[in-house]
């Protein structure tokens, strides 16, 4: 047995979120013991999720270790994705995206979910726009799913991850999807308790969410924003780390 990592990530036109992804995987220390390679869904030229899986069978990898560097559960691309690696017979939502060619046996990992490091990246990019910590409470933004079975996935994982941001920041917490759209009802109702909202969106990347979807929506309301997306983050190489060594744990802790 060979193992390998493939980092899957959405991939996007901006090549300074592709550079973020990929300079977060050359500082996971475990690339030094078996290959990794980095993967987009799309947008990026040379990096799909198939090059990524030729590249690591190339080099003699009999199980790929496919790291899901998407931020909920809820996602249909992971489900498309699952399903394209083998991982499942049939994906859950109606999908265009064909199974990959793949030799090797395949071990997915799950989303970033409610991870304690994911909550400590999320309060670290919101907590500049802290003030007066006793009468504040962070609201994280996520995108949400409007399909059945999806929407309660993001749900479940957003109202876990709250809870976890709640305990690193030590201050009230919450979330809103923007689909089903409850962002402006759930602000309003604590800001008319007496909170000053700090919104946090749960996002990897910036772009058309940050900077215009979530402000237009919060528009007449007041709150702190500092509009950052996840990435960049110290932390991210860490978690990518800790979900590569447990799926490795799953095959015995074995790499060749």
């Amino acid at each position: 047995m060979r193992a390998g990592a493939l980092i899957i990530s959405h991939g996007s036109p901006q090549p300074e979120w592709v550079a973020a992804v990929e300079e977060a995987a050359g500082e996971v220390r475990i690339k030094e013991e078996m290959p990794v390679a980095v993967s987009f869904l799309g947008n990026v030229e040379g990096a799909s999720i198939q090059d990524g899986i030729d590249a690591l069978e190339a080099e003699g990898v009999t199980d790929i270790l496919a790291v899901m560097l998407f931020v909920s559960e809820g996602s249909t691309h992971i489900d498309e994705i699952h399903y394209a690696l083998g991982a499942k017979p049939e994906p859950d939502k109606e999908t265009d995206l064909e199974p990959f060619r793949i030799r090797a046996r395949v071990h997915v990992g799950r989303a970033m979910g409610d991870d304690e490091d994911v909550a400590r990246m999320v309060w670290d990019k919101i907590a500049p726009a802290s003030k007066n910590p006793e009468r504040e409470m962070v609201l994280l933004i996520g995108h949400g799913s409007v399909h059945d079975g999806f929407r309660e996935r993001w749900e479940d994982g957003a109202r876990k991850l709250a809870k976890r941001v709640g305990e690193v920041s030590g201050l009230a917490c919450d979330f809103a999807l923007l689909n089903p759209d409850g962002l402006k009802q759930t602000a309003r109702r604590w800001i008319e308790d007496g909170y000053t909202v700090l919104a946090a969106p749960i996002f990897l990347s910036t772009g058309y969410f940050l900077q215009t979807v979530i402000p237009r929506k919060l528009q007449g309301l007041s709150y702190e924003y500092t509009g950052q997306a996840l990435l960049p983050h110290p932390l991210l190489p860490v978690w990518i780390e800790r979900q590569i060594e447990g799926l490795l744990d799953g095959l015995g802790g074995k790499r060749d």
